[in-house]
């Protein structure tokens, strides 16, 4: 092997060394440093890379977040996008709970105001997510409200929504959030309303798996309970009151549940 390509190895591995200590810091490390600190907040649990202005528009760049996914961001944002253009919401009222990276909120609110959405409300605990999502929407003015609130107790009415789009929110939830949240959804959701939950899943493959699993103890320690105590789509039967549909992708390392509220 040439020197050039020992040098391009190298420089491969330490780039690929630094990207992962970088997202350590502003993920999980953040959260242990946190940990030994006694002021606790309902935020607590969020981590710099979601709240610093600064990290998000750093992070904030649709290759790296497509990566982070595999790649399959696309076609995960597609299913939901598909599941809002075949729902009924002429005049109807859609729920965005928590923002997410890249092109999914202004995927999903150009779906629903193409299926004749009256608004979308979009929340989140944190207001930088909000005032950085709003950036990407400029075009829609007053039809889209942003609101300041926890996924776990939110301030709005029952049944206001007649869809709620949670894009890879529990994952990062403390295990008892995780419910609430789901909880949660279902109460702000009128009847007949769908719930369009894109998620981690355990895949298939013991290679995916063994990544998966490394992955998750390393960066997003609270995300491996989706494996098993806290899959979604067991917590919404469990709960009752709900008709749901679970579509995995990429050897079943990702899932998007659409659950309708009977």
């Amino acid at each position: 092997m040439s020197a050039w390509m020992v040098n391009g190895l190298y420089a491969v591995v330490l780039l690929l060394a630094a990207t992962g200590l970088f997202f350590f810091v502003v993920t999980r490390g953040a959260l242990l440093m946190r940990g030994l600190s006694s002021n606790q907040s309902e935020t607590s649990h969020v981590y710099p890379i979601y709240s610093n202005m600064g990290l998000i528009k750093l992070v904030d760049f649709q290759p790296i977040i497509s990566a982070i996914l595999l790649f399959q961001y696309h076609r995960l944002v597609t299913t939901i996008v598909e599941g809002l253009n075949a729902t009924k919401l002429k005049n109807k009222t859609v729920l965005i709970t928590s923002c997410a990276f890249g092109n999914v909120i202004p995927r999903v609110v150009e779906a629903s105001m193409q299926s004749g959405a009256r608004r979308v409300l979009i929340a989140d605990v944190v207001q930088n997510e909000l005032t950085h999502a709003q950036t990407k929407l400029g075009q829609y003015g007053s039809k889209v409200e942003y609101i300041e609130s926890n996924a776990t107790a939110m301030n709005q009415k029952d049944g206001i929504a007649d869809a709620n789009i949670l894009f890879f929110l529990l994952h990062e939830l403390p295990h008892p959030m995780k419910i609430q949240a789901l909880a949660e959804a279902g109460r702000l959701l009128a009847p007949g309303g769908k719930l369009y939950l894109a998620e981690f899943h355990k895949p298939q493959l013991w290679v995916l798996k063994v990544l998966s699993w490394t992955y998750f103890k390393v960066f997003e320690p609270l995300g491996l309970a989706l494996w098993d105590t806290h899959d979604p789509l067991n917590c919404l039967n469990d709960m009752g009151g709900w008709k749901c549909e679970r579509t995995t992708y990429f050897f079943g390392n990702f899932q998007v549940i659409t659950a309708t509220k009977l």
